[in-house]
């Protein structure tokens, strides 16, 4: 009896763990593709990067298109063209860059059976813009 009281009694604490479920490969993806998209435009707004990353074209990260791997590559290589100038130094362009080959190496190697791509349409990538 006493067994049945403490799982009883037990059970509401297991229920309710803090621990949150770990996101999907999709999910995690379709995130991190908002969050660079939202980086993207505060470095083109940034008092700091301003000047140097204003002729970066505006990046639009859609994981159902299938081009948006081609411009993470090309948005990447104009990232790394900026060593040239200061602000290729800058913290918030690395974190840029960093969370870039991340969301790349997470949808070629690690979700890439999950992912389908529902449309091919390159230009949509450049002409959409971030609105947060």
């Amino acid at each position: 009896m006493l067994f049945y009281t403490l799982l009883v009694l037990g059970m509401p604490a297991v229920w309710a763990q803090p621990y949150p479920i770990p996101p999907t490969c999709y999910t995690k993806v379709l995130n991190m593709g908002k969050d660079i998209t939202q980086r993207a435009a505060e470095i083109k707004q940034d008092h700091d990067t301003h000047r140097c990353a204003a002729h970066l074209p505006d990046l639009y990260i859609d994981v159902h298109n299938a081009c948006v791997m081609s411009a993470m590559n090309t948005y990447l290589s104009m990232l790394n063209d900026l060593r040239e100038r200061r602000c290729g130094y800058n913290r918030k362009v690395k974190n840029l860059a960093s969370v870039i080959r991340q969301l790349y190496l997470i949808m070629s190697q690690k979700c890439h059976g999950e992912l389908v791509f529902t449309h091919d349409n390159c230009e949509a990538l450049h002409r959409r813009r971030w609105r947060g």
